[in-house]
Formats: C-alpha cells, structure tokens, sequence
C-alpha cells in the first residue's frame, strides 16, 4: 500500500466519521428547538446573551455572536449577542492579576442579570474557566446551554440545556456544534423578520 493510498483512505474514514456524527444530531433536534425558543424568549424580554469558550470554541463563541448581532440570512434588527472572547485587554488583564481560570467568570459577574442567557462551548466539558463562568451565571440566576462532546458530563450536569455531541475527538464534535448553532440561529433570526 502507497503512502498516498493510505492517506485517501484515513481521509475517507474522516469523512465517514463526519456523516456519522452529523447524523446523530437528528436525536437533537427537539433540544436544538428548545434552546432556540428559549433564546427566542430572552430576546423578546430584553435579555442578552453571553458565549464563551476557548481555542476553537472561541472562535465559535465569536461566530454565534456575529450571527445573532449581524444578521445570518435575513435583515432584520440586531439581537444582543456578546462573546466574552474577544476583549483582548480584559482577557490579558484578568488572566495576569486574577488567573485564567477567572477569564469569564469575571465577565458573568460583571455583564450578566437574572435572565440573560450563558452560552458555553467546551468540548471536553471540563475547563475550569468554563465551570466557573457557569457556576456564577447560576448564582446570578441566568439561564445556561451547554454545547460539549459526550465527555462533557461537568459542564452537562451544570447547564439548563445542552449538546452532548456523539464524540470525543474535537474536529468532530466542533463541525457539529457549527452545524448546531447555525441551525439555531436560523430559528431565531426567523422569528424576528
């Protein structure tokens, strides 16, 4: 077997594990809707909502709140979306004097009222700035979703709502909670045109 033939077929067993895990968020459906409703909800009662993560669920904690305060494919008004990731000298100064794992505890305690809700993305269910985000979200009474992989049980048992996406690696897990959040977003943005 050529090097090249086994990189085709490593590729393709990608691609199978994608679909597989794809498809597997049709058992989801019915979560997807509710957290879209309540969101919905929150937006209808002058609520915000507040992402997070880090690494890549940063990045998609940036992506959901462009959606929502842009527009994702309808125009209509801005809905009050924040990504507490991409305040680079709030991140730096609460990481040097307070420590990492109060980035965005920090945040919540400072930005969010009984209502609002916290979105957090963790694949692994278990980062501590994470845990401690939502922990204090709890206590200030915000409504909390939850997007992690099936490792996820930490941030699952502490989330009103959550994604447990069937699988462990992280570029499975991330494709599907893309595929999620748009899905989402697409039934938010409908009920505000």
């Amino acid at each position: 077997m050529t090097s090249e033939h086994a990189t085709c077929d490593a590729m393709l067993h990608q691609i199978d594990d994608h679909i597989r895990t794809v498809d597997s968020l049709r058992d989801d459906v019915a979560l997807l809707e509710s957290m879209a409703d309540r969101m919905i909800e929150a937006f209808r009662d002058g609520k915000r909502i507040y992402i997070l993560g880090n690494g890549g669920s940063a990045a998609d904690a940036q992506h959901i709140a462009a959606e929502l305060l842009g527009r994702f494919k309808r125009d209509r008004k801005a809905l009050p979306a924040v990504a507490l990731t991409t305040d680079s000298s709030c991140l730096t100064a609460i990481g040097n004097d307070l420590g990492g794992d109060e980035l965005f505890k920090r945040q919540v305690e400072g930005l969010v009222t009984r209502g609002d809700i916290v979105w957090a993305l963790s694949v692994s269910g278990s980062s501590p700035n994470v845990l401690r985000a939502i922990e204090a979200a709890r206590v200030i009474g915000a409504v909390i979703i939850g997007f992690t992989s099936r490792r996820g049980a930490s941030l699952a048992e502490r989330c009103d709502y959550c994604l447990k996406v069937d699988a462990d690696a992280s570029d499975r897990v991330q494709e599907v909670h893309e595929l999620a959040y748009h899905m989402i977003c697409d039934r938010v943005e409908s009920a505000f045109v």
